[in-house]
């Protein structure tokens, strides 16, 4: 299958760049409920994680190229904190909205504002900050020219 044939399938799988940020929309799995069948806590994490992972990959970010060494060292990204404010619970077949814009940038962290809704209702509001390190655990800056892709709109 070529190249195009692939985008064109998985075109919104990324979900858009919004004005401030980016929205995904994630459907609710068996897999992700727990037995009273309600999204299981932990597994908010891991929308949240796809919503900062693909808002990367939509501005040109991408973790395995960072990896791989292409700002001249193998770098990744790491939490650094996180703030979750469960509001409300989730359910199997639920489509929720999962949105993410950049809350404030300095030399080598980013806080990031996600929340997650189902329609309207706010269901999650988390505050992340995350930071650059590269294979010694040591931090590195953002490139220069990253500053402007995750400059917090106004």
């Amino acid at each position: 299958m070529s190249e195009n044939n692939i985008l064109s399938l998985t075109g919104g799988l990324a979900g858009e760049l919004t004005d401030i940020g980016h929205r995904l929309l994630a459907r609710v799995y068996y897999a992700d409920t727990d037995f009273s069948g309600v999204v299981y806590h932990a597994r908010y994490l891991e929308f949240l994680e796809r919503g900062r992972t693909d808002y990367l990959r939509l501005i040109g970010v991408h973790h395995s190229e960072l990896a791989d060494g292409k700002l001249g060292e193998s770098i990744v990204w790491v939490v650094r904190r996180m703030e979750i404010d469960f509001r409300s619970a989730a359910r199997i077949d639920d489509v929720l909205t999962v949105e993410t814009h950049t809350a404030e940038i300095s030399g080598a962290r980013v806080r990031m504002a996600q929340s997650i809704k189902r329609g309207d209702e706010l269901l999650i509001a988390a505050k992340v900050e995350a930071a650059l390190v590269n294979g010694a655990g040591r931090p590195r800056r953002f490139p220069a020219e990253w500053i402007k892709l995750f400059k917090p709109q106004s």
